[in-house]
């Protein structure tokens, strides 16, 4: 059988530079031809042959070509003789040789539109005189590229070794060698048949018990032979059918009375693919409110109908399987946002008296240091207690809440005053540091061994009394200021020798004595030994 295959590029150069004639035979050989020769079909392939006489003492007479196929098997295809001329006895080789050159010595041939069947051994055999014949012969190879394919074989998934694919290198020559490589664990069987032609088939099967995981797999055939330039490989996906799966998606549990277009899908796989779905419910018929569409079913409005269980069913040609899903339908919330608003309304509630506590927190601590600072300062580093000692409270300079008595400028007091008829004033401490002032009459002379540091009322109360004079009401008035003062420069005793300037030793001004009146005779000795101011007010 004659293909056509691309020829070598340097198939002629070869050829050339391959012309070692042999010489047939030990010291008599005299006919020198190629031992061996490789061609394809429809090529054309050159046979040399030359005699070799040293002394020139052999007659030629004649020239044959004989083709041997097989051994045993002669035929004379080319003869030539110098009188007779040419002679082509085969009819298989007719029109297909001629001879190179019309002479004895150098009888090459060409064969043209070679065939597999053209291989075998060709003799070039000369008659001469007087050593008799003299022979050389060479062997001629055909060389076949094979076919080469691959396919998968389709299979029921199932529990026996089957054929899954096939590989084929058909009418190459010589034979081809197939292996193939895969991952699904299978094995393969290879076998070979040889043609007229001298060509030979390989064929190779692939085997492994089939599932449905195995469908669409891969196996890869990979194909070596002599006359090509690199192996051929062919990867083949393996065709497994097997019924279909079924499984049924799209219901979340809140199927609520009166919920719209509630959707199930029908999802099946399966080789061949589905060919029908089919909806069915456990009660019977579907109810109205539901829709199918393929693989779709909408529940157009929820209600108790379909408060049941959904039957999905696929078939192909390998069998039908089928998937079923219960509905449970509940009741619907009458106001659906009434839980976020009330949430919103908790919520809303608790941030806002969390917000009013902190306010009140944040004043009350905004007071409370305020209260404590406020009083008549005094020289910068004095501890102890103010009641007792007048010299300073917890802070430097700061009677604290400690009470204090207070009197007008007509001689009001509680201490060794003219006068101590007036009312007494008694502060309680609170928690909040801020005291309060309670009135009651003035036993002082039943009760002066009782006599203990009483606290002072608050500037609204001595305002009220009625009881102060001008002096003092402008001593009171200073008083405000020089706490106004406090309050801008801070506590006094912190370091350094900076003074509120209402306190400082010189503070009276010119033209007004009754000031300085006031900065030394303030003060009051009490018969505790301490010393308090007749008019300065301490909250």
């Amino acid at each position: 059988m004659a293909r056509d295959h691309p020829v070598p590029p340097a198939r002629n150069a070869w050829l050339t530079a391959a012309i070692l004639l042999a010489v047939q035979g030990i010291g008599a050989q005299k006919v020198r031809v190629e031992d061996e020769l490789e061609a394809y079909p429809t090529e054309s392939v050159d046979l040399r042959c030359e005699f070799i006489d040293g002394g020139g003492k052999t007659k030629l007479t004649q020239v044959s070509w004989i083709w041997e196929p097989i051994d045993g098997q002669r035929d004379n295809i080319a003869v030539y003789h110098p009188t007779y001329g040419q002679s082509f006895p085969n009819l298989s080789f007719k029109d297909r040789v001629v001879f190179l050159h019309s002479n004895l010595e150098n009888p090459s041939i060409r064969i043209s539109a070679l065939k597999m069947s053209d291989a075998g051994r060709y003799t070039c055999e000369y008659a001469t005189y007087p050593t008799g014949n003299e022979q050389g012969t060479t062997s001629l190879v055909m060389l076949a590229k094979p076919k080469n394919s691959a396919n998968a074989v389709t299979v029921q998934a199932g529990p026996k070794s089957v054929v899954v694919a096939q590989c084929e290198a058909a009418d190459g020559k010589p034979a081809a060698a197939i292996k193939w490589l895969s991952s699904l664990g299978g094995n393969h069987t290879t076998s070979t048949t040889s043609g007229p032609d001298g060509t030979v088939t390989v064929r190779s099967e692939y085997r492994l018990v089939p599932t449905a995981a195995d469908n669409g797999g891969e196996v890869t055939c990979i194909v070596d032979q002599r006359t090509q330039d690199r192996p051929w490989v062919h990867p083949v996906k393996l065709s497994v059918e097997y019924p279909p799966s079924v499984s049924i998606e799209g219901y979340d549990n809140n199927w609520y009375v009166g919920r719209s277009d509630a959707v199930l899908l029908c999802l099946a796989d399966g080789n061949p693919a589905p060919t029908g779905v089919t909806w069915t419910a456990l009660s019977g018929a579907l109810p109205d409110t539901v829709v199918v569409s393929g693989n779709k079913l909408t529940v157009k409005k929820v209600d108790d109908a379909v408060n049941t269980t959904f039957i999905c069913e696929v078939k192909n040609k390998r069998g039908a399987s089928q998937h079923q899903i219960t509905t449970n339908v509940i009741e619907a919330l009458k106001d659906p946002s009434s839980a976020g608003v009330v949430a919103g309304a908790v919520i809303g509630s608790l941030l806002a008296l969390l917000l009013v506590v902190a306010l009140v927190a944040v004043l009350m601590s905004r007071s409370c240091p305020r209260h404590q600072r406020r009083g008549y300062p005094g020289g910068g580093g004095g501890g102890g207690d103010s009641a007792a000692a007048g010299g300073g409270g917890s802070n430097g300079g700061d009677y604290g809440n400690k009470a204090r008595l207070l009197f007008t400028g007509a001689g009001n007091t509680n201490g060794t005053g003219t006068n101590n008829n007036g009312p007494v004033y008694t502060y309680r401490e609170g928690c909040d540091a801020t005291g309060t002032l309670t009135e009651k009459p003035n036993d002082y002379h039943h009760h002066h061994h009782h006599l203990h540091l009483h606290h002072p009322p608050s500037a609204h109360d001595i305002l009220l009394s009625g009881e102060m004079g001008e002096v003092d009401r402008r001593k009171f008035d200073l008083d405000d200021s020089m706490e106004e003062d406090y309050d801008r420069f801070g506590a006094v005793g912190g370091g350094g020798d900076l003074q509120p300037p209402a306190y400082h030793a010189n503070r009276g001004r010119r033209g007004e004595e009754d000031m300085v009146v006031y900065l030394d005779d303030d003060m009051e000795s009490q018969r505790d030994g301490s010393v308090i101011s007749r008019t300065a007010i301490y909250v």
